[in-house]
């Protein structure tokens, strides 16, 4: 059985690359099994309005709807 792993974003999707780093964690993680929560606050929030761009990642949004999809859960 898995583990359950929380990330904690509070950065823009634009400014930084912890949205990048986040998304790649999360998804290594449920690749490998495990339960993944994301906390997003601050402007982490950003990440999952429609059209932002991350640093890395095409589209933010569209990336982390495809993790969803996969068993991430989010907390807004």
């Amino acid at each position: 059985m898995g583990k359950t792993i929380t990330l904690f974003l509070s950065t823009s999707p634009y400014s930084y690359e912890n949205t990048l780093t986040v998304a790649r964690t999360a998804e290594s993680a449920l690749e490998k099994g495990h339960s993944v929560n994301l906390i997003a606050s601050g402007d982490g929030v950003y990440c999952f309005l429609k059209g932002q761009k991350a640093k890395g990642i095409l589209n933010a949004q569209e990336k982390f709807s495809e993790l969803i999809a996969k068993g991430l859960k989010v907390y807004l």
